[in-house]
């Protein structure tokens, strides 16, 4: 079975069935006098939920550390959001349901609003809010949950919060399996923090696992076996012990720089969306931030943040960077997918969003802008600006940065005047136009995965397109070509920081096209230095030109599996 690998890693072992019952829910009338008792109710599960949540925290800390147990912190403020809950009691008061009524309906508002976003991270969002959600129904209700094991398991589920990852990690888990969940989600980075081996997104599996089922995952390819023979298990334990060995030889890689043999030097760089994530991406040995999504400050909020709360954010990833670089997305958002007063559109991957909603909301891009540029003393900030389409937004962009530099110019605020602006090339219309946007700008940065999404017409996170979805289509490669090449002849450097970057399988490809930058997530960043460092100049590019002779992606992919299993046969592929 086949899903999205989430945490590396190989596990084999007996597959444990782990669910968690929704709640049951239903409305009921109240009368006058039982108001009190069931807000009484309302504070004591309150209390109960805080309870948890703070000894989850606490044993986070314990295991993970302050910055991956924030994610923990985020729920407990939530449980302190006297907004919130003063309107769930005044509608217990007004409304005379039950509070478990109320409850539900009232937080699933927010949970229906982040999971209707066409943003794969806010999607995530929605489940954590959906666990707190059921975590208060529970205690509503007095129930407990079951998360204590009698042996080593391969934990397989529907889907696991943040919370269950780390209460199951207590037990001895090998491995986690669910049937739904991406890898931007909390569950997804506690795992790998955890470092055991995890596939989301693998549907209907759980109502497969029995008693002594046994189960291999391979956390690397996002393959789950059931039932496995005794050929297949040796195949797994031998892939499971070259990867070992292969893992422990990147280790030596950390500190070298990422330079083909012929002393090309390119920049390999990580994509982040948490503060929390700063500590792993230095021990990776990454040359810095090449996408830090700063929309990711959005999430539970009311309100978009202060200038001041955001400069605090972006001074701390560039003191903790320094002297590497840290490249800032400006909000990409959508109308999908503002807090505080969201619209509704028929298609938003084709609405308001991006740079868009930023030129039409000035105040708030300014409050941005500043912030960035008051964090940037130290001068390895750059800006990026998301889902540009034409020449006259970057200027207007730029003339609204300007507006950002006068207002701390006057106020004597000391900033890097010479901070690089870069802009993502997402949709055709911006790679057509990549060489007048080069005139433009310091830096182009490649967005593979709206722009493949775009080009082929295919909406990935739909099950019944999305085999059409493929990096390697010949016309994504040649639109690649393009944007790199129109990107040098305006004499800017050109990144890219779509997944394409980060799978080993299209690193000689795009070395060979001339790509100057790689932002990949954190885990892989070893991984692709390895390949950069196995492979010549020279080469790359008489294996791009030979890409670009093929006619379909099912060619190009043989070819370069063929190429990679003879040059590199070491770097897992699948």
């Amino acid at each position: 079975m086949k899903g999205i690998p989430a945490s590396p890693g190989i596990a084999i072992g007996t597959g444990q069935q782990f669910r968690k019952a929704a709640p049951f829910v239903e409305e009921r009338a109240i009368e006058a006098e039982d108001v009190l008792q069931e807000t009484e109710r309302l504070h004591h599960a309150l209390a109960r939920s805080k309870k948890e949540l703070q000894k989850i925290l606490t044993f986070a800390e314990t295991k993970l550390g302050a910055e991956e147990s924030k994610i923990f912190e985020a729920q407990l403020m939530i449980l302190d959001d006297v907004v919130l809950f003063q309107a769930i009691e005044s509608r217990i008061r007004t409304e005379f349901r039950n509070v478990e009524f109320i409850v539900f309906d009232e937080i699933e508002k927010y949970r229906r609003l982040m999971e209707s976003s066409g943003d794969e991270y806010t999607q995530e969002r929605a489940h954590d809010v959906e666990d707190l959600r059921n975590r208060i129904l529970r205690n509503l209700h007095e129930e407990k949950l079951v998360s204590k094991f009698e042996r080593p398991s391969i934990i397989v589920s529907p889907n696991l919060s943040a919370a269950d990852t780390l209460i199951l990690s207590r037990n001895e888990v090998l491995a986690y399996v669910t049937e739904i969940g991406g890898i931007t989600s909390h569950m997804a980075l506690l795992a790998r923090a955890l470092k055991i081996p995890t596939v989301v997104g693998v549907r209907h599996v759980a109502g497969m696992i029995h008693a002594d089922t046994q189960v291999i995952v391979d956390g690397y390819s996002g393959t789950v076996v059931l039932h496995p023979g005794p050929t297949t298990l040796e195949e797994f334990r031998a892939k499971r012990d070259r990867f070992q060995r292969f893992e422990a030889d990147l280790a030596e890689l950390r500190d070298l720089p990422a330079e083909t043999t012929d002393g090309r030097r390119v920049e390999l760089s990580a994509n982040i969306e948490l503060e929390q994530e700063l500590e792993f991406i230095r021990f990776q040995g990454a040359d810095g931030i090449g996408l830090y999504r700063s929309e990711t400050l959005l999430i539970g909020k009311e309100a978009f943040p202060s200038e001041e709360e955001q400069y605090r954010v972006y001074k701390n990833l560039a003191d903790s960077m320094y002297p590497r670089s840290v490249i800032i997305r400006t909000f990409d958002i959508g109308g999908d997918k503002m807090m505080a007063h969201p619209i509704q559109e028929h298609n938003p991957f084709l609405g308001w969003r991006g740079i868009r909603v930023l030129l039409d909301k000035e105040e708030l891009f300014l409050d941005q802008l500043r912030a960035i540029l008051r964090a940037s003393t130290r001068r390895n900030l750059r800006v990026m600006f998301p889902m540009i389409t034409s020449l006259k937004e970057v200027r207007k962009a730029k003339t609204i940065l300007e507006r950002a530099r006068r207002d701390l110019r006057s106020q004597k605020v000391p900033f890097d005047e010479r901070m690089a602006i870069g802009v993502m090339v997402e949709v055709p219309s911006a790679a057509v136009i990549a060489e007048d946007l080069a005139k433009e700008v310091d830096f182009l940065s490649i967005g593979t995965n709206d722009l493949i999404q775009y080009l082929l017409a295919v909406d990935r996170s739909n099950d019944v397109v999305s085999d059409l979805y493929d990096e390697f289509h010949p016309a994504v490669v040649r639109f690649l070509r393009r944007i790199i090449e129109r990107g040098k002849k305006g004499k800017v450097w050109v990144g890219m920081c779509g997944e394409m970057a980060g799978d080993p399988l299209a690193t000689v490809l795009l070395l060979g096209l001339g790509l100057d930058e790689f932002s990949v997530v954190p885990r892989v960043l070893p991984e692709i230095k390895k390949i950069i460092r196995s492979v010549s100049t020279k080469e790359a590019r008489k294996v791009a030109k030979h890409v670009l002779t093929l006619d379909t992606e099912d060619d190009i992919r043989a070819y370069l599996v063929a190429y990679m299993r003879k040059k590199m046969p070491d770097v897992p592929l699948e």
